[in-house]
């Protein structure tokens, strides 16, 4: 139960008394406004640099969203450009005489005199 007790001192009333007590009264009021603005700009600049994070954040989403489409691209691109390749080779062999009697046995089971067709199972 320690209370704390007021001094019974009585204060000079002096001039160099009552200028320190007046600086003390100054210098304290100065650090709590320093201390509202630290805590201001501290805040302010805390805002700040959250909004620059969660740009950046989103700046980096964007960027992994058009790298993974791209890159989806760029394989379609290569499925199309070998398919391209695939077609223009059918295209020449169609022009050979030879190949399109032989696409027309296989594919309309077409036959040439005294040809017996046998369609086997395919596994």
């Amino acid at each position: 139960m320690n209370v704390p007790r007021k001094p019974n001192v009585t204060k000079i009333q002096s001039t160099y008394v009552s200028e320190q007590e007046e600086k003390k009264r100054k210098t304290s009021k100065r650090r709590r406004v320093v201390a509202v603005r630290l805590a201001f700009w501290a805040s302010l600049f805390t805002v700040f640099a959250s909004a620059l994070l969660y740009a950046l954040h989103l700046q980096a989403k964007t960027i992994d969203g058009k790298t993974a489409e791209k890159q989806r691209l760029k394989e379609e691109l290569a499925k199309l450009e070998r398919q391209e390749k695939q077609l223009k080779e059918e295209m020449k062999k169609l022009h050979d005489d030879d190949y399109i009697a032989e696409l027309a046995r296989k594919k309309y089971y077409l036959s040439k005199d005294g040809e017996i067709i046998f369609v086997l199972p395919e596994k």
